[in-house]
C-alpha cells in the first residue's frame, strides 16, 4: 500500500473512530464525515468485554481505558421484588477470559478515540453518502455536501440505520424492529449502595450500574410495539413499569430528570448480509451485523471490527471471511438472549427463574461458558498490553 492511500470512514461513532484509528496506525490517511454537529455519542455507557478490551489494546489505549473505567464487580441477576437468581464473579471472569468486564461513559471512549487521530481527519457537520462502491481499476467516491471525494477504501460506520448499507446490497431488506424498546440514563444518585445486577421481570428487564466517578448507569427494556411513546414523559413511564421494583430501582428513578431519559426502539439485522464489503467499500459495527444489546456485544464487535480491517484493508474477500462468521453467530445468540430475558409468559418466567437458580447453584463456570468464543478474542497482530487484570 502507498503512503498516500486514502480512506474515508463514514461515521463518527466508535466502531468509526475505531477504524480510522487502526488505519492511521498502518499508514492510511484517514478523513472521518460525521453528520451531527459533534462526536455527541447517542447513548450513555458502554460495557467492554474483554474481546472489546483487547481491541482497543491493539489501538494502543487498552490500558488507558481500563483505567478510566469501572470494574464490573461482583453483582448478578434478580427478580423485580429482589430475589438473587445467580450471582456473578468477577475473578472467575478474569481468570477465565483474561479480563473482566468493565463499564465507562461512551463519551470518554470517543473522546481517547478521537485523540488518536491526526487533526483535522474528524469533520463534524457533514453529510456523507456513497457515490461509487469503486473496484480494482477505480476509486471509490464519496459525496459529502458540495464536494465528491474519492478514496482507496471506503468505510461504512454509519449505525443500523446506514446509507451506505443499501447502496452496496440494495436487495437486502434491512433491520427490522427486535420486539422492544430500551430507555437509558447516566446521572448521579446520592447515598445509593448497590450491587451491580439486572433484574429480570416479565417482558421487562432493569440493570443498575455503578461507574467510576461515583455516577450510575441504568437501563431498561420492555416488550412494545414499535414507535409507541409515553403520554407524558419517559421518566414518568419508567415509574409506572419499574417504580416498585425493589431497591435502588426507586432511588434511581427519583434522582432521574425527564430530559435526561434516553429512549430507543430496538432494530437488528435479522438478516445477515452477503458480505460486509463491495468493491473499496466495506461495512462495520452496526452498518454490518446489528444486534440486539442481550450480550453486550454492539460496540465490542465494531471495535473488533475496526482492528480486523486495519490488518486485512489490503484484502477486503479476507476481512468478510473474517468477520461474516462470527459477527453472524453472535447476533443470532443475542437475539436468542433476548428471547429469554424479554419472555413475558408468566410459566415460562417461572422456569426460566428457576432455571437459572439451579444453573447458579453449580457455580459461575455455567454462566461464563456463554461467552466463550466470544470474550476470548484476540486481535490478529500485536497488542502491545503493558499489564493484565484489575484496571
Amino acid at each position: 500500500m502507498a503512503e498516500t492511500a486514502r480512506v474515508i470512514v463514514i461515521g463518527g461513532g466508535i466502531g468509526g473512530l475505531a477504524a480510522a484509528a487502526a488505519l492511521h496506525r498502518k499508514g492510511w490517511a484517514v478523513t472521518v464525515l460525521e453528520r451531527a454537529p459533534a462526536l455527541d455519542p447517542v447513548g450513555a455507557a458502554i460495557s467492554l468485554a474483554p474481546n472489546g478490551l483487547r481491541a482497543l489494546d491493539a489501538l494502543g489505549i487498552g490500558d488507558e481505558i481500563r483505567d478510566l473505567a469501572a470494574w464490573q464487580g461482583d453483582g448478578g441477576l434478580r427478580t423485580p421484588g429482589g430475589r438473587w437468581l445467580s450471582r456473578s464473579d468477577a475473578e472467575a471472569a478474569t481468570a477465565r477470559f483474561g479480563d473482566p468486564l468493565v463499564l465507562l461513559p461512551r463519551s470518554t471512549l470517543v473522546d481517547r478515540l478521537a485523540a488518536l487521530l491526526p487533526p483535522g481527519a474528524v469533520r463534524t457537520g457533514t453529510s456523507a453518502s456513497l457515490a461509487d462502491p469503486g473496484d480494482r481499476d477505480r476509486p471509490a467516491r464519496v459525496t459529502a455536501g458540495e464536494e465528491e471525494l474519492e478514496a482507496d477504501l471506503v468505510v461504512g460506520a454509519d449505525g443500523v440505520n446506514s446509507r451506505v448499507r443499501p447502496a452496496l446490497f440494495p436487495a437486502h431488506p434491512g433491520p427490522v424492529y427486535a420486539g422492544f424498546t430500551t430507555w437509558r440514563l447516566l446521572i448521579p444518585v446520592p447515598g445509593a449502595e448497590f450491587a451491580p445486577h439486572e433484574t429480570w421481570g416479565r417482558g421487562r428487564i432493569w440493570g443498575t450500574q455503578p461507574l467510576k466517578d461515583g455516577r450510575v448507569y441504568a437501563y431498561a427494556a420492555a416488550t412494545l410495539p414499535a414507535g409507541e411513546r409515553a403520554p407524558d414523559d419517559e421518566k414518568a413511564e419508567l415509574l409506572r413499569r419499574y417504580g416498585d421494583w425493589h431497591d435502588p430501582i426507586p432511588a434511581v428513578l427519583a434522582a432521574a430528570r425527564p430530559e435526561g431519559v434516553l429512549r430507543h426502539d430496538v432494530h437488528h439485522l435479522a438478516r445477515p448480509l452477503p458480505a460486509h464489503h463491495s468493491g473499496r467499500t466495506v461495512l462495520l459495527g452496526d452498518a454490518a451485523h446489528a444486534m440486539p444489546p442481550t450480550l453486550g456485544q454492539g460496540g465490542n464487535q465494531a471495535l473488533e471490527d475496526a482492528v480486523v480491517l486495519a490488518h486485512h484493508s489490503g484484502d477486503l474477500p479476507a476481512y468478510t471471511a473474517d468477520r461474516l462468521p462470527r459477527t453472524t453467530a453472535i447476533a443470532r445468540q443475542a437475539v436468542r438472549v433476548a428471547r429469554l430475558n424479554m419472555a413475558g409468559n408468566r410459566a415460562v418466567v417461572a422456569v426460566r427463574n428457576t432455571v437459572i437458580a439451579a444453573l447458579s447453584q453449580a457455580g459461575p463456570a455455567l454462566f461464563l461458558r456463554g461467552f466463550d468464543g466470544i470474550a476470548d478474542w484476540r486481535p490478529p497482530y500485536a497488542s502491545g498490553r503493558k499489564h493484565a487484570g484489575k484496571p
